[in-house]
């Protein structure tokens, strides 16, 4: 469905997806990478219990391994439509406590806003999308 101008080349959607499909797991392995080796994982754990988290540190340790595990799955094309939307939602729910009450945009007119998790956010869900199993022929 082209809205304004000619649709995408079916010859190259498949290539973009797979690009954009790499791009966004190496972005989020080495958000993880970056703070499992730089000792992020502590002070996110302390600032989830300070927000009202139970178990903070547990949870930021699962976060973490999630962006380490989650990229690599989806780079192997394993699980990739699952673990795109747990990404999605991850992503979500940092918008939410932390980005959205920066505002907008993330440099420029603004700091730290939600700009670019939504980019990410809308990123996966394309992913998620493209690689979600085909129904099989006669299945109700």
């Amino acid at each position: 469905m082209a809205l304004l101008g000619e649709g995408v080349r079916p010859d190259r959607a498949g290539a973009a997806l797979e690009v954009l499909r790499v791009t966004v797991a190496l972005l989020i392995l080495i958000h993880g990478a970056w703070r499992l080796t730089m000792g992020g994982v502590e002070p996110f754990g302390v600032w989830l219990e300070s927000i009202g988290f139970p178990f903070g540190y547990g949870w930021a340790m699962a976060v973490t391994i999630y962006e380490l595990i989650g990229p690599a799955l989806m780079l192997a094309r394993r699980w990739t439509s699952l673990v795109a939307l747990g990404h999605a939602a991850i992503l979500t729910l940092g918008m939410i406590l932390v980005h959205l009450p920066a505002g907008w945009f993330v440099v420029g007119a603004g700091r730290n806003g939600v700009e670019y998790s939504v980019l990410l956010i809308v990123a996966l869900l394309a992913i998620a999308w493209a690689w979600w199993p085909a129904r099989r022929e006669g299945a109700g």
